[in-house]
Formats: C-alpha cells, sequence, structure tokens
C-alpha cells in the first residue's frame, strides 16, 4: 500500500521505527523556513517547494515540485534525504563536520544520511542545517546544478 498522507505513511511503520521517524520529522518541521510544504513524495514524508512558489517543478520529473528533505523508513535503515545541501556543496561540508563532531557515526552518501536508530541522530546538526538555507538561496543553488540537457529540454518544454 503507497500512503496517501504522512498521518498515513507514519501509522504504517512499526511502532519504534515511528517513533524515530516521527521525532526526525519534528525536527524538519520546527526547522524549516518559509515557502516549503510537506507531503507524500517518492513514497516517504518529503519537503518541498511547491508548484506555486517553483511552476517548472523538479528538473527530473517537472510533475513533482523541487524536493527539498526526503524522511523514509526503507527495509534495513532509516533514510534521510537532505537535497538541501546536496546542491549546495560549502553546506554538505558544514553538515558533515558537525555531524562528526557531534561523536555520532555519519553513514551518508552526497545527500542521503542513513541510520537505525533516534540515538543515532544529532538532531540539532539536522535542524542547524535545514535552518541555514532560506528557499531563495536554496532555489538559487538548484538552478546553479541543473545539468545543461536538463536546461535545454525546459526551455524547449510548451509552456501550459
Amino acid at each position: 500500500m503507497s500512503a496517501r498522507s504522512v498521518e498515513e505513511y507514519l501509522e504504517s511503520l512499526p511502532e519504534e521505527r515511528r517513533a524515530t521517524v516521527a521525532a526526525v520529522r519534528d525536527t524538519v518541521r520546527a526547522s524549516l523556513g518559509e515557502g516549503y510544504e510537506e507531503g507524500i513524495q517518492y513514497g516517504m514524508i518529503g519537503w518541498y517547494v511547491p508548484h506555486s512558489r517553483y511552476p517548472a517543478g523538479y528538473h527530473c520529473d517537472p510533475k513533482q515540485p523541487v524536493p527539498f528533505v526526503g524522511l523514509g523508513a526503507k527495509q534495513r535503515h532509516i533514510a534521510l534525504y537532505l537535497f538541501c545541501i546536496y546542491v549546495d556543496p560549502a553546506a554538505r561540508e558544514r553538515f558533515t563536520a558537525a555531524w562528526q563532531a557531534s561523536g555520532h557515526k555519519l553513514d551518508m552518501g552526497k545527500g542521503c544520511v542513513r541510520f537505525k536508530r533516534i540515538d543515532q541522530v544529532p538532531l540539532q546538526v539536522v535542524a542547524d542545517a535545514i535552518s541555514a538555507i532560506p528557499l531563495e538561496a536554496f532555489l538559487a543553488n538548484y538552478e546553479a546544478g541543473i545539468p545543461p540537457s536538463a536546461r535545454k529540454r525546459r526551455e524547449r518544454a510548451p509552456r501550459s
């Protein structure tokens, strides 16, 4: 079953995972700046720039709003997808350094942090990373990173 709402998604999780996801969700929500929305995106909880704010949508799939953060329970771990730092190398470096300085083990790709329990997550580091990126700065970094081939497709696409 695919969840249609955040509440439905949370209810579908086993209790321990639900508690971990809910705690990280609370941190993300408390840290977000103006202009982002929460909902289900890519089968998990997502915070994104709505089409009303950025009509072009996500360059990989313009029907989707531009993702900012995603949070999902996977088979063997919980994943926090920080697209906000994926598109900003300086923010990613600050985040990585702060996480490591917290004494917590960091299991991370370019923007995806993996963990199993809430005690493995320095929530203040997550909060600081998210709150440090206002919407306009995020969109500027996002647009700067759009591949040239995707830019050309966007320019050729019919306007609605």
